[in-house]
């Protein structure tokens, strides 16, 4: 086949079914979810049963599989899908962060749960990551201004984040941060010059320092949280419910990662038992790993099928393996950035690299916390961990992507004398064409 032929049966597909690109890096990652997830179940094995944890992953994985094919057939641009759907998904992202954050459940130590069924729980940290992204794209869609975003349009994306980032610090400092770096990934994309990025940027520092500051004089005061691993929990003995915050918790976690020494020498205790047996785990794979389903530390390590189950990744089908998994995220962001080179409006760009960026910067601060490069914290990898809340959302942000992609392919089609993606009123901005040369203006 020639190359010309294989470039018209790409595009086929493409009009067809979303980039085989994306798809095929969906499915990868559907193979190893399988595999690894059910290879890192060793303790939950012990309690329920040999096959519980993999029927209840593929379970999640069956749902996520059929919100992508689905989602992958919809034209984004339709205005109910715009204008209702956006607006809906935010107000009742915010109702669930309240709820939890006043009466959510606990789990792993931070107040981040809200149940739905016996034995049924909803995230909402997760579901806002979703929510800010399709947010985001609306609201720098609608304030472009010479191929440049408004004052106005930075203003209430910076509150946006803001809102759902002050919302989201009890279930997880990690989950804030993530949203900054989506987001700074958007207001490029959507041609906004480094100056506004970086005022962004100070104005996040001057309210994240600002709460640090309240509340640890609140904490002062109360004399609240005076041991180094005191936290609020819900009073055992008066039945008060108290807002659980972590802010004791991150603090030790900054300050041992700044003053550790090399973990070799350390003891083995409570604490640090994670991040001992993550390290030990990814020493044991070495470069080619000691098999899958022959791992030894998914035995000791806590959370090994889902905070730390990129360790287990790398114990089983070492360095290399590992390096795999990366690429395929690193993959999925070049891949989107090739579609918002095709793009001609820059409401569909902003929505693929808000997605990519979503799930890709997830699986970055995943690795990154289970190698030692940033300091312990919980973050799921995408697709792979378990968790239903996170594969349901991903595969979403999946769907969106194939969607848009799908849709762009078509209406990029010459044989079908389609110049321009039709776009409510508003939302149709031509994407911004000189991205590098703008920004550094």
């Amino acid at each position: 086949m020639s190359e010309s032929e294989k470039t018209t049966r790409f595009n086929e597909i493409a009009q067809k079914y979303g980039d085989p690109w994306i798809w095929g890096i969906y499915f990868t990652l559907i193979i190893i979810s399988i595999i690894e997830s059910y290879s890192a179940s060793s303790r939950e094995i012990a309690t329920a049963g040999v096959y519980a944890p993999i029927i209840k992953q593929c379970a999640f994985l069956a749902v996520g599989g059929l919100l992508v094919f689905v989602l992958h057939r919809v034209d984004y641009n339709k205005p109910r899908f715009l204008y209702i759907m956006i607006p809906l998904l935010a107000f009742f992202t915010v109702f669930c962060l309240v709820y939890v954050m006043l009466f959510g459940e606990v789990i792993n130590g931070a107040q981040r749960a809200m149940k739905i069924l016996p034995g049924v729980t909803l995230q909402p940290a997760e579901l806002a990551k979703l929510s800010i992204v399709t947010l985001l794209a609306y609201i720098l869609a609608k304030s472009q201004q010479n191929k440049d975003i408004s004052r106005g349009g930075i203003i209430c994306a910076g509150l946006a984040v803001a809102i759902y980032g002050g919302l989201m610090l009890g279930s997880g400092l990690t989950n804030t941060l993530l949203l900054m770096a989506i987001s700074a990934s958007m207001l490029l994309i959507g041609g906004a010059r480094l100056k506004k990025i970086l005022m962004l940027g100070l104005f996040y520092a001057v309210i994240g320092g600002m709460f640090f500051l309240i509340k640890h004089n609140n904490d002062k005061k109360a004399e609240v949280l005076a041991q180094s691993d005191t936290e609020m929990v819900a009073g055992a003995d008066t039945g008060e419910k108290k807002i659980l915050m972590r802010d004791a918790t991150w603090r030790n976690r900054i300050n041992d990662y700044l003053n550790q020494d090399s973990l070799r020498f350390r003891p083995i205790t409570n604490k640090n038992q994670q991040e001992m047996f993550s390290r030990m785990a990814q020493a044991h794979g070495g470069l080619v790993g000691v098999g899958v389903g022959n791992s030894r530390e998914c035995s000791r390590l806590p959370l090994a099928f889902s905070d730390y189950i990129y360790s287990i990744i790398i114990e089983e089908t070492g360095v290399l393996g590992g390096m795999f998994v990366l690429i395929l995220y690193l993959w999925l962001l070049a891949r989107a950035a090739m579609i918002v080179r095709r793009s001609k409006r820059v409401l569909p760009s902003l929505l693929v690299i808000g997605m990519a960026s979503l799930i890709t910067y997830q699986a970055l601060f995943h690795m990154a916390i289970n190698v030692g490069v940033f300091p312990v914290s919980g973050q799921p990898l995408p697709l792979i961990s378990k968790g239903g809340t996170s594969i349901v959302v991903m595969s979403v942000a999946f769907g969106v992507m194939l969607s848009v992609s799908r849709t762009i392919a078509n209406y990029n089609n010459p044989n079908k004398k389609v110049d321009d993606m039709p776009l409510p009123e508003g939302l149709d901005a031509e994407n911004p064409t000189q991205i590098i040369k703008n920004v550094w203006k």
